[in-house]
């Protein structure tokens, strides 16, 4: 080898090497830090009196820095790290989510701040490093809500009682070089079997327009199935990416895959999913990948569930997250709604992995008219809109989030304007729910609450009839909602989709005691439910009933419970609701409910339209039954339609059933009321992929 070929040889080494070094470099700083406490953001402390797990909250320090019932008022928490940094044009710090209000400091210099607690912060660290290759020290502060400023979001919730500080989010270090991948959009395009790619390219000119390359793999074997380069114009690199032989995402199949994307100092991965969500005007449903798909689901309320005795480190423990959304999927829930606030960027992931589909929903609930100034302060639109881009930025590759939802419950104008502002930005286009406010566009979401049984949480005793009857026995639509609290000029109703994500007013806590919104009605609905047993079984049985109801009659494109995650809080301050577990760690359902409220959210469901609680010995009845498939498959099956008195069956008869996709029927059977007085159930029963769907009404002969 001649010396001028072994020069070349060793010189495009190094300079390989060299430009390896460059390629982004991200150090997760999640484990643990020193944390203290002080009196206000301008005393920087000096001591660090205890330890705390990163990402978590405040009240996880050892040892402990605030008694466990503090309010959270008037003090800030700081959080101590030395951290290392190469030379490197870009040095980044992100922090995925902090509350409330994050300030953060390099080597006693104030690097930057950010008020906002449900979105990301990100900071530049460059100018505050040490140049001797020295270690830095790293502080991020966090204050408490009640000295939030009034023009940021502050995560009102009427049924909390302390708002808990801390990092609960990653904190990532971030190094590269120019040009560096700032921000990445993935619009799948699933009628062309292509996936559009517009990633934000910073470079040191403005008007440098470099050369960005892409690889496409899928996820989970990593095979290749695309690659290239694009140019950058006016520092946007904007290609579209054909994908042969694609896999769709959906709940059924969650596929995913990776998109490299790197330039000559920068590289980065994108995870997807090929999938399309929209809503159908006119219609009752909404369209996954072109296709009609009912939701079917629960709620999470993380920032609830952030106060629960029993809470610990949980919402942190991959594993533990990973088994409650499957535990999700095993109640034949295939959508979630987090509810009133975001939990860690882990659980997008997981729910992207497991397949299931979340309506997103930012930490605004202020109630009726005058909630929102009173509750938000003086938050315009235009701020509020700051806050959803940061929002959709950093979910917006997600397939698991097919909605973004901009408000719970309230009334207001603001958070419309803020929504118009911003939905152009989602190149994909996903629904918006504008909770009890109007909708801004006839296939966005509308959010009903329709809590049939708070009639008796307000005063009303059930009449002799009962509960069913005096509730069930006209069909109803799906109220509590913008066409009740912000109805249109015109009279008329709201053409959008429904999605009833809150129905039951049925809450116990997790040792069976009623909430302080359901004292009163156990007491006037099931004063025969004396045990807490009793109370699980009511709760279990009339929870399926309602479920069975609004999917039966197909007003809902969603039927989502509440709630699948919350607090649980018999003892002062008692709580308001409660989801329904009865062993939080091993994630084990109260037996009742996970019997009868899994088989109501069975894919292909049913429903008996029986609401009388007494028949007279020997009545001839019609028993209409509805038999309703929210599938994209035909099913056929046996009904069977039997009374029991206890274990044993008093009559039966069946019949065939056979439904296409989608398809709805009402099987009208003939039943004859035994002749003995007594007790019995009327039990109408199908199969579905080998489980057993069971719609009950418990009735007495007298």
């Amino acid at each position: 080898m001649s010396k001028l070929l072994s020069f070349l040889v060793l010189f495009l080494l190094i300079s390989a090497c060299h430009q390896g070094s460059k390629i982004r470099q991200v150090t997760n700083l999640d484990g643990i830090w020193e944390i203290t406490k002080t009196a206000s953001f301008t005393e920087i402390p000096s001591v660090f009196s205890a330890k705390i797990q990163v990402p978590g909250l405040v009240d996880m320090a050892l040892p402990e820095i605030d008694l466990q019932d503090t309010a959270y008022n008037n003090a800030v928490y700081w959080y101590k790290k030395t951290i290392s940094a190469d030379d490197a044009q870009v040095v980044q710090l992100k922090i995925n989510k902090a509350a409330y209000h994050t300030k953060v400091y390099v080597n006693g210099n104030l690097a930057g701040e950010n008020t906002r607690s449900f979105t990301p912060s990100v900071f530049n660290l460059k100018p505050f490093l040490n140049k001797d290759g020295k270690e830095n020290e790293l502080l991020i502060a966090v204050g408490c809500r009640n000295n939030l400023p009034d023009t940021v979001v502050n995560g009102h919730d009427f049924e909390k009682t302390k708002y808990t500080p801390g990092i609960y989010d990653e904190v990532k270090l971030i190094i590269s070089d120019y040009p560096f991948i700032a921000n990445v959009q993935t619009v799948p395009d699933v009628s062309n079997k292509q996936v559009r790619v517009v990633a934000e390219i910073q470079s040191k000119e403005s008007d440098q327009n470099p050369e960005v390359s892409y690889l496409l793999r899928e996820a989970i074997s990593g095979k290749i199935v695309a690659e290239g380069t694009s140019d950058c114009k006016l520092q946007l690199a904007d290609f579209t990416v054909k994908i042969p032989n694609c896999h769709l995402w959906s709940p059924e199949s969650p596929f995913l895959y990776d998109l490299e994307l790197s330039t000559s100092g920068d590289k980065t991965t994108t995870r997807f999913g090929l999938r399309s969500f929209s809503g159908s005007k006119g219609s009752s449903v909404f369209l996954l990948n072109g296709n009609p798909y009912y939701l079917r689901g629960t709620n999470v309320c993380i920032f609830r569930f952030f106060e629960d005795p029993d809470r610990n480190s949980l919402p942190w423990e991959s594993k533990w997250v990973t088994k409650l959304h499957a535990q999700f999927k095993d109640m034949n829930w295939n959508s979630i709604r987090y509810c009133i606030g975001f939990p860690p960027e882990r659980w997008y992931e997981i729910a992207d992995s497991l397949g299931i589909l979340i309506q997103d929903e930012f930490p605004v609930w202020t109630g009726g008219k005058g909630g929102f100034a009173q509750f938000q302060g003086k938050i315009t639109s235009k701020q509020l809109a700051a806050e959803y881009r940061d929002w959709m930025r950093d979910r917006w590759n997600h397939p698991c989030v097919v909605f973004w939802d901009a408000q719970n419950e309230s009334v207001n104008d603001t958070t419309g304007k803020a929504i118009q502002m911003v939905r152009h930005l989602d190149l994909s286009n996903r629904p918006w729910d504008n909770g009890y406010a109007p909708p801004m566009s006839e296939t966005d979401a509308i959010e009903s609450h329709p809590y049939l049984f708070v009639k008796y949480f307000t005063g009303q005793n059930p009449s002799k009839a009962g509960c069913l009857k005096d509730l069930l026995s006209t069909v109803l639509l799906p109220d509590n909602d913008p066409n009740q609290h912000s109805p249109m000029p015109n009279g008329g109703r709201y053409p959008n989709p429904v999605i009833n994500n809150e129905y039951s007013w049925l809450w116990l806590n997790r040792d069976g005691t009623p909430t302080t919104l359901t004292d009163r009605v156990y007491k006037v609905a099931f004063p025969e439910a004396i045990t807490k047993e009793h109370k699980f079984e009511a709760q279990a049985k009339y929870t399926a009933i309602l479920t069975e109801y609004w999917r039966a009659y197909r007003k809902c494109a969603g039927v989502l419970h509440f709630c699948g995650l919350g607090y649980s809080r018999s003892a002062k301050p008692r709580g308001q609701t409660s989801d329904n577990f009865i062993d939080l760690k091993n994630l084990n359902y109260e037996p009742q409910f996970y019997k009868y409220v899994k088989q109501s959210f069975s894919p292909v469901g049913l429903m008996v339209e029986v609401w009388d609680k007494s028949f007279a010995p020997g009545a001839e009845l019609s028993v209409p039954t509805h038999v309703f498939n929210d599938t994209g498959e035909d099913w056929s099956g046996t009904l069977k339609l039997s009374v029991m008195a206890g274990n044993e069956t008093v009559s039966n008869q069946e019949t065939l059933v056979d439904l296409k996709m989608y398809e709805k029927k009402i099987i009208d059977m003939k039943l004859k009321t035994p002749e003995t007085k007594g007790k019995y159930q009327l039990q109408a029963e199908i199969s579905y992929k080998g489980e057993t769907v069971k719609s009950i009404r418990d009735f007495s002969v007298n």
